[in-house]
């Protein structure tokens, strides 16, 4: 394990310099999504890239592992939602904003370092169209739990399912980095 807790650090350390650069070039306009637009973003990517694992065509140039990053960069952005609500102010403080980045992908991480324990890495041995397949229904989930307005009766929460869209996601840049 310690192998992929060494690759989910490149693989978070990519994402978050594409967070870094897009916060520099649009600042923290995101911070006005409601959770349930970040969780459409996300489903936006997670089809697209569907698309491109059924089809031998592509019309933009966007590679999956563009794709994967955005999804691992919006379930962040979910989090950070969560915790701090929706705003209008379009100045927050940068190194604020990636401090909680940092948190939440660390949170990502342990909860991934104590899944992984438990199921003994078996996303290593899983194709990367059903480890994609497996963050749709972690979308289509989320949605359903938005649209019940936040609760649920035995499942976990918004949350969680966005921890486990980060990873998963991650473990497909993962297996695009590693021969």
């Amino acid at each position: 394990m310690t192998t992929t807790s060494q690759d989910f650090d490149k693989a978070i350390k990519e994402c978050r310099s594409v967070f870094h650069s897009k916060m520099n070039d649009y600042g923290t306009a995101w911070r006005v999504l409601r959770p349930s637009s970040i969780t459409d973003q996300i489903y936006i990517k997670i089809k697209r890239i569907r698309t491109l694992q059924q089809t031998d065509q592509k019309m933009v140039e966007e590679s999956e592992t563009e794709g994967f990053i955005a999804i691992v960069n919006y379930s962040i952005i979910g989090l950070i939602q969560l915790q701090k609500g929706t705003s209008s102010e379009l100045a927050e403080n940068q190194d604020e904003v990636l401090e909680l980045y940092d948190f939440f992908a660390q949170s990502a991480k342990s909860l991934m370092e104590m899944k992984n324990h438990d199921y003994g890495e078996a996303w290593r041995d899983m194709r990367t169209t059903s480890i994609t397949d497996l963050i749709y229904q972690k979308v289509l989930r989320t949605k359903q739990i938005e649209d019940n307005d936040g609760q649920t009766e035995v499942s976990e929460g918004l949350d969680a399912n966005y921890y486990d869209m980060i990873n998963y996601a991650v473990f497909c840049l993962i297996k695009f980095a590693t021969p």
